[in-house]
């Protein structure tokens, strides 16, 4: 038996090593220098698996259920990832997307899951957007085969967007402006409660102002009290920030495009708490998104817009694991990579993605509309 034991170890330490080095081969191929990257559409293979960079492509992850858009993802790790979408629909992998267990919540099918963060395999916090009631927040411990409520919204002016966490314990939601300014609720105990911050140090909100709530990216975090909020459909799109924990915020205009309730700032992503970018456009299909990406060097306080920016409308953003250059933006139209930081971006992917998460084990995850779930292979 304990010879067994052995094997077994040795040998699951060998695949995980075998993906570790996979893995970190896609990534390494994706930021070579353009010069020497083989041609878009020409990684080696046959079709349009392998139509980016070196044979790095999205590599589709059957969820069986073409029926839900999954615009909330949490990537563990290589082989841990949740989904939240339509439906009250929450599923999780631990085997790298070959399998998915459907382990939402009861009583939740008339919910729409926009958000979701994971803090391993078995514990995981899910929010749910909407007017009043429709705003809740669940919470497992046990890998969601039991769920608890611990927020439901009462009330009616409120409608929550995305949460984030700063570590297990702290964290928290945003919402759509209530009485001119925007709402945050606060948990310091892992999502199990919630409570309202205190308005005061909250800037005005412009005039038809919101968060979007479409890829759990319009609220995002770096280290143990940054976090950074991405608005919308008013005059300006603007990106609010906090260095203390939510209570006192400062506003940045973005040269995003806004003025109407389909445009502005979708997602944010800061590899640390000065460098970010900013990611959206216009939602609506039939209208052009120019200008649609900037990027900040001093967390937040200025902006500048990107010398080249995605063809079109993305709605989520994540870092490469341990780059300080590459990132990826998603889009119903595809995905974008940049290696200079946010400046200029390039198309690499025509697939439909809502949103994306990389994590330090160097993988990256995307999940969108008709249950479609990849992840970045070579």
């Amino acid at each position: 038996m304990r010879r067994l034991g052995s094997t077994r170890r040795r040998g699951r330490a060998g695949r995980l090593l075998t993906a570790g080095v996979a893995c970190g081969a896609a990534l390494a191929a994706l930021t070579v220098p353009a010069a020497e990257a083989r041609p878009f559409g020409q990684g080696g293979g046959a079709g349009p698996a392998d139509a980016g960079r070196g044979g790095v492509h999205w590599a589709a992850k059957d969820t069986g259920t073409p029926q839900v858009r999954f615009r909330g993802l949490a990537a563990v790790d290589r082989h841990t990832a949740w989904l939240a979408g339509t439906g009250g629909t929450v599923l999780r992998t631990t085997d790298g997307g070959a399998s998915w267990r459907n382990v939402s919540p009861p009583g939740a099918a008339d919910l729409q899951f926009r958000d979701v963060t994971a803090f391993d395999a078995r514990r995981a916090v899910v929010l749910a957007i909407g007017e009043g009631e429709a705003s809740r927040v669940y919470r497992t411990d046990d890998g969601g085969t039991t769920w608890t409520e611990s927020f439901r919204n009462t009330d009616p002016k409120a409608f929550y967007d995305c949460l984030a966490f700063f570590d297990r314990r702290h964290g928290l939601a945003l919402s759509d402006p209530v009485d001119g300014r925007f709402r945050l609720l606060s948990t310091a105990d892992g999502g199990r409660s919630w409570r309202v911050l205190p308005a005061d140090g909250m800037p005005p909100a412009l005039d038809g102002e919101a968060g979007f709530a479409a890829s759990g990216q319009c609220l995002v975090t770096s280290g143990p009290e940054d976090v950074w909020l991405a608005t919308g459909g008013g005059a300006h799109a603007r990106v609010l920030h906090s260095a203390d924990r939510g209570l006192t915020w400062t506003a940045a205009d973005t040269p995003v495009p806004a003025g109407d309730p389909a445009k502005g700032v979708f997602a944010l992503a800061f590899r640390d708490r000065t460098h970010g970018i900013a990611v959206g456009g216009d939602y609506r299909p039939d209208q052009p998104s120019p200008d649609a990406a900037a990027v900040t060097a001093d967390g937040g306080r200025t902006w500048r817009r990107a010398a080249a920016a995605p063809p079109a409308y993305r709605s989520g953003a994540a870092w490469l694991p341990h780059s300080r250059t590459a990132a990826l933006a998603v889009g119903p139209t595809g995905t974008d990579l940049t290696t200079d930081g946010g400046r200029t971006w390039r198309p690499f992917d025509t697939g439909s993605y809502d949103t994306v998460a990389c994590t330090a084990d160097l993988s990256c995850w995307a999940a969108g509309e008709q249950g479609h779930v990849a992840r970045l292979e070579r």
